[in-house]
């Protein structure tokens, strides 16, 4: 799995970071999302997924690779 995140259509909702603290940070400042890991352990793929599912902002990209 790889995971990308579009910066410019976050609204610092902050889910991602409550669900998949391995994978996402908020900035200080704005609360936007950071990536800390775009190619997560298969033990992450289930959270980084509902964190995925509840995004507001559409924000995260997931590619499922082979």
């Amino acid at each position: 799995m790889k995971v990308t995140v579009d910066e410019d259509k976050c609204c610092g909702a902050g889910q991602c970071v409550l669900i998949a603290p391995e994978v996402f940070d908020q900035r200080e400042d704005d609360g936007i999302v950071i990536l800390l890991d775009a190619e997560p352990s298969e033990r992450l793929h289930v959270p980084i997924r509902e964190a995925t599912s509840v995004c507001p902002a559409a924000a995260i990209v997931l590619s499922e690779t082979a």
